[in-house]
């Protein structure tokens, strides 16, 4: 679904890891590209810069602990970005003197999460139908080729990959570490292969912030590196990666290497 894709919203979700937060990230997650965050607000602000959340959506279930430095970031840096609160009338009853101007919205615990779809559209402009409709046709297309994602800063090696891979699987493509990010929340793959010596946000940064989402961490990740020493092979499997291949690959050995992984 081409639509979808190219238009998926990035929500950012703020609060305690609990299942109550889990379950409104599974749901929202098949309509948007949904970025788990902990309510420190240095967490927070370099989440933002990171994620560049469409909106952000907060938890007040243990509101007396949530740090309130970031209301006043959200609303004196970030005034552009709507923000959701979800939290019972006594947990929001501490923030509402943030509400004033608009950019905060409420919404009273227990609720729906069909109500909260239609609070996310509402904000976002979006048309809640049409949206719900592109996420169904989506899924029936799924079932089709596993998809990989192949991570390198080289263009060339990025052409040589996908032409290995695509009689077998759908393969998309991403330049750098953040680009990768985006493309896995617009949709998932069922593996990546990724480059461990990138510029900027090299491999190991990549792995990391996917292991740190809870809607990515399973993905598996095989290694690719062009450094053939002991210490870099060391490094590299000390991540615990599902794979690593010297570059440039060999296609019968990568392609076998990904069957096994795959299952």
């Amino acid at each position: 679904m081409e639509g979808l894709e190219g238009e998926m919203k990035k929500i950012l979700l703020i609060g305690k890891l609990n299942s109550i937060v889990k379950e409104t990230s599974h749901f929202l997650s098949q309509y948007f590209h949904v970025q788990l965050c902990s309510e420190n607000a240095n967490v927070l602000e370099g989440m933002l810069k990171i994620v560049n959340p469409d909106l952000v959506l907060i938890s007040l279930i243990g509101a007396y602990d949530i740090d309130t430095s970031i209301f006043f970031m959200l609303n004196s840096q970030y005034a552009d970005i709507p923000v959701l609160t979800i939290g019972t009338k006594e947990e929001s009853s501490t923030f509402f003197k943030y509400y004033e101007d608009g950019q905060f919205e409420n919404l009273i615990r227990p609720v729906e999460h069909t109500v909260i779809m239609e609070a996310v559209c509402r904000r976002l402009g979006l048309d809640q139908q049409t949206i719900e409709k592109e996420a169904a046709e989506e899924k029936k297309e799924q079932s089709g080729k596993r998809r990989i994602l192949v991570v390198d800063d080289n263009g060339t090696t990025l052409r040589t990959m996908k032409a290995m891979l695509e009689d077998r699987y759908e393969v998309a493509v991403a330049v750098s570490g953040a680009q990768a990010m985006t493309s896995i929340g617009k949709k998932r793959p069922d593996l990546i292969l990724l480059d461990y010596e990138m510029p900027v946000c090299d491999g190991r940064m990549t792995l990391e912030m996917i292991r740190a989402d809870e809607e990515m961490k399973d993905i598996p990740v095989i290694f690719l590196t062009a450094v053939n020493d002991r210490a870099n092979i060391e490094a590299v499997l000390k991540l615990k990666p599902a794979g690593y291949f010297l570059k440039p690959a060999v296609k019968d050995q990568l392609l076998a290497e990904i069957q096994k992984v795959l299952g």
